[in-house]
């Protein structure tokens, strides 16, 4: 017993790093789009191009000859998962277009609870009591933030909680379908997005460094974060994959008030902080169910 528990305690520190790791690169989505100059349909397909390449160098080295196999078993639940991954990844950046930082990713973290409330209405999948009060505080959270968004226009509300509620659905998606790979999903929903988006794009729009960018948003804000979470997610429980995900709701908005002092306002803030509230009531109440954070990233 003592002799396994030092490999244990040592494979548990690296999938927290890993974990930690995947937050920090995904808290940098904000922090780059910022520095863009291009069009916002020009900035969804950027990213999603170089997205789709990582994402397939990933599969590529996952399933190696098993590849193509993959790809052609999604099925119609893995075509599902690529539809409502393409909705909410463009969603995302197109939100962070009309909003702050903070009111997209605090609108993000409400996915889980919202997952929870499609899951009993569509498919009538159990909702205990303590996940009934997560959902609440959740709700209530995504309320105040949405009303304090109102005065910035239909897209500062509208495409957030477009974003989160076709995440959700991946999610529902994902817990009853253990047997489909995300991977695959989720680097065809991004050639899906450049697909839609090629014929909008306008590579005039295009500045000089924003090709850099949107690399590094494509490879390393996703294609690393993923990489990393795939690692982190086979070492540690979904809880803790969950508790620590949120460093990227932290992170996030302190990126740019560093870099653009973008400052979030009181609504998104205390709404935000419901929304936390209500994610770690969700995640220490669920320690052995299966971590909605690992399985896919917008």
């Amino acid at each position: 017993m003592q002799a396994s528990a030092g490999p244990e305690r040592r494979r548990a520190r690296e999938g927290r790093l890993a974990i930690l790791l995947a937050a920090v690169a995904w808290s940098t989505a904000g922090l780059g789009q910022r520095g863009l100059e291009a069009t916002a349909v020009t900035q969804v397909a950027g990213r999603a191009f170089f997205a789709a390449l990582a994402l397939f160098a990933l599969v590529l080295a996952m399933e190696r000859r098993g590849t193509v196999r993959a790809f052609l078993g999604m099925g119609r639940s893995g075509l599902a998962m690529t539809v409502f991954l393409a909705i909410s990844s463009g969603a995302f950046l197109l939100a962070l277009n009309h909003t702050s930082v903070a009111n997209v990713l605090f609108m993000q973290a409400a996915a889980p609870m919202m997952a929870a409330l499609l899951g009993w209405v569509l498919i009538s999948e159990p909702v205990d009591g303590r996940t009934w009060a997560a959902l609440l505080l959740a709700g209530a959270g995504v309320a105040v933030m949405a009303a304090g968004s109102l005065d910035a226009g239909i897209g500062a509300v509208g495409l957030p909680l477009l974003m989160t509620a076709s995440f959700a659905m991946v999610i529902v998606i994902a817990r009853h379908r253990r047997d489909v790979s995300m991977m695959p999903a989720t680097c065809a929903s991004q050639v899906l997005v450049v697909v839609v988006c090629a014929p909008f794009v306008t590579l005039g729009s295009v500045g000089g460094g924003d090709w850099a960018i949107l690399a590094a948003l494509g490879v390393g804000q996703m294609g690393l974060g993923l990489a990393f979470l795939t690692i982190g997610a086979r070492l540690i429980p979904p809880a803790q994959v969950a508790i620590i995900s949120l460093l990227e709701v932290v992170l996030g908005p302190l990126w740019v008030w560093l870099a653009y002092d973008e400052r979030p306002s009181a609504a998104t803030l205390a709404g935000g902080a419901i929304v936390v509230a209500a994610v770690v009531v969700q995640a220490v109440g669920v320690p052995g169910s299966r971590a909605v954070t690992s399985e896919a990233h917008v």
